[in-house]
C-alpha cells in the first residue's frame, strides 16, 4: 500500500474513532440528564402528592365533621323536665345551651296558661307558646311518645305537628293503623318514628319496628338506645338493623345492661358505648335529632344535661 493511502486510512480511523467517542458521550449525557429529570419529577410529584393528600384528607375530615354538625340536631326530650311546666322547662333547656326540643303530650304549659301541650290546646295557648319559643330561639322538632286511639286523634296530631313545623312524630301505633298513618304522613310531609320501650312493649326489638316499616315509606324509628340496653340488646347492632330508617334518637345511658328496670345515669357514665353509637349514626348518614332524655335526678338535672351536651360535642368532633 502506498504511503499516501496509509495516511488517508489513518485519518479515516481517527475520524471514525472521534465520531464513536462523540456518540458515547452524547448518549451518556442524555441518559444522565434523563435520570436527573426522572428523579426530579419523582421528588416533586412525591412531595406534591403527599402535601395535596394531606391537605385533602384534612379538608375532607373537617368537612365531614362539619356536615355531621349541620345534619344533626342535639335536643332535649321535654320528659327530662316533666316535673316542671313547659315554660319553666324551656328556661332549663335554654340554660343548658340547647335550642331544639321534643315535646310530650300532657305537660302543663305554665306562664299563666291553663292548657297542657297537646291536641287540646286553645288557639290562644298555641299563640303564647309560639311566642315563648321565639323569645328563647328554641324550636320544637318532634313530639311524643304518642299512641292515638282513633283516626280523628291522629289527624289532630298531624295538624298540631304541621302548625309547629315538626319534622317527625315519635309514636307507638297500633298495627291496624299503619296504612292510615303512613298515608297521613305522606300528605303532611311529616315522618313517623316508632319508639321502643322495655319488654313487654310490642316494639321492644328492632325486628318489630322493621315489620311496621315494611311497605310504609313514611314510617321509621326513634331509637331509644337506653331501652334497647335495658332489653339486653346492643344499641349499635340495633341501629345497624334499622340503617336508613332512623329519624330520631333518644340519647340516654343506664347503669345495668339487660335489666328492664335499670336506672338512668348521666350519658357516658353508664353501660352504653356512646362513641360507637354516634359513629354508627354517622356511618349510615343519619340526619335528624338526638334528644337527651335523662330520666333521673328529676329536679336538678340541668347540670347532667350540660354534661351530656359537652360529651356529645367532644365525641362528634372526633368522629372518623
Amino acid at each position: 500500500m502506498a504511503h499516501a493511502e496509509l495516511i488517508e486510512l489513518f485519518f479515516l480511523l481517527i475520524i471514525n474513532l472521534l465520531f464513536l467517542i462523540k456518540n458515547i458521550i452524547m448518549k451518556k449525557t442524555v441518559l444522565f440528564l434523563s435520570a436527573c429529570s426522572f428523579i426530579f419529577l419523582i421528588s416533586c410529584n412525591s412531595s406534591g402528592t403527599n402535601g395535596s393528600s394531606s391537605a385533602t384528607d384534612s379538608t375532607v375530615a373537617k368537612t365531614d365533621t362539619a356536615n355531621v354538625a349541620a345534619d344533626w340536631k342535639l335536643g332535649v326530650q321535654m320528659w327530662t323536665f316533666r316535673m316542671f311546666p313547659f315554660a319553666d322547662a324551656l328556661d332549663k333547656v335554654d340554660s343548658a345551651g340547647i335550642k331544639y326540643i321534643e315535646a310530650f303530650w300532657g305537660q302543663p304549659l305554665g306562664a299563666g296558661l291553663k292548657d297542657s301541650f297537646g291536641i287540646g290546646m286553645s288557639d290562644a295557648s298555641k299563640a303564647k307558646l309560639k311566642q315563648l319559643l321565639q323569645q328563647k330561639g328554641i324550636q320544637i322538632v318532634a313530639m311524643g311518645v304518642i299512641s292515638p286511639r282513633t283516626r280523628d286523634e291522629w289527624k289532630k296530631a298531624f295538624d298540631l305537628a304541621k302548625e309547629f313545623g315538626l319534622s317527625y312524630i315519635t309514636c307507638e301505633p297500633k298495627k291496624d293503623q299503619y296504612d292510615y298513618i303512613d298515608s297521613l304522613a305522606g300528605v303532611y310531609g311529616i315522618k313517623l318514628a316508632i319508639h321502643d320501650h322495655p319488654k313487654p312493649d310490642m316494639y321492644w326489638s328492632p325486628d318489630s319496628v322493621l315489620a311496621a316499616i315494611n311497605g310504609h315509606s313514611n314510617i321509621g324509628a326513634c331509637a331509644d338506645i337506653g331501652h334497647w340496653a335495658r332489653n339486653g340488646l346492643n344499641p349499635v347492632d340495633c341501629l345497624k338493623k334499622l340503617a336508613g330508617h332512623v329519624y330520631g334518637v333518644h340519647l340516654k345511658d343506664i347503669k345495668k345492661f339487660g335489666q328492664v328496670n335499670s336506672e338512668d345515669t348521666v350519658v357516658g357514665k353508664g353501660v352504653i358505648d356512646i362513641a360507637a353509637v354516634l359513629q354508627q349514626l354517622k356511618d349510615q348518614h343519619f340526619k335528624g335529632m338526638l334528644s337527651i332524655e335523662h330520666e333521673s335526678n328529676w329536679y336538678h338535672s340541668v347540670p347532667d344535661v350540660i354534661t351530656t351536651r359537652e360529651l356529645y360535642d367532644s365525641l362528634v368532633s372526633k368522629l372518623k
